[in-house]
């Protein structure tokens, strides 16, 4: 059994390539390359561009294609929306047939008008040049 273990431990010290010499001496600690050598520093930009090319190609994805229509059940849709301050929105939605237009704020929403059926647009105000005209006409003397 010791026979084996010798037979073996001999395979393994030639296979190695080593020497008697060499195993008597002690391992020298390796020195790696500078942690600020040239190498290393073009490696570590290189990482550092890719990872930002990626968040960069990843933001214009989604802005270019965040909009997507998502499949919903429901056949409600937001047809678009205008900031009327800060924090507060209109917003125009379709549910069915009719349009909604609501008025959003922090922690409340509000119906401001219902279109019917058919109605395509709201309801017509006087255009500018009339009420221009109307205007003027008053503070003439």
């Amino acid at each position: 059994m010791r026979a084996i273990g010798i037979l073996s431990g001999l395979v393994l010290f030639a296979s190695s390539g080593g020497s008697l010499a060499e195993a008597e001496k002690p391992a020298a600690p390796m020195l790696g390359a500078s942690p600020l050598g040239g190498g290393v520093l073009l490696e570590t930009a290189g990482g550092l561009l890719l990872i930002l090319g990626l968040i960069f190609a990843l933001g214009w994805g989604v802005r270019r294609f965040g909009r997507l229509p998502m499949a919903t059940k429901a056949d409600l849709s937001v047809l678009g929306g205008v900031s009327l301050g800060p924090r507060e929105r209109a917003v125009l939605l379709k549910v069915g047939d009719t349009k909604l237009l609501v008025g959003v704020a922090p922690g409340r929403v509000q119906t401001l008008h219902v279109l019917e059926r058919g109605t395509s647009e709201l309801p017509p105000e006087a255009p500018f040049a009339g009420q221009l005209e109307s205007e003027m006409a008053e503070k003439k003397p």
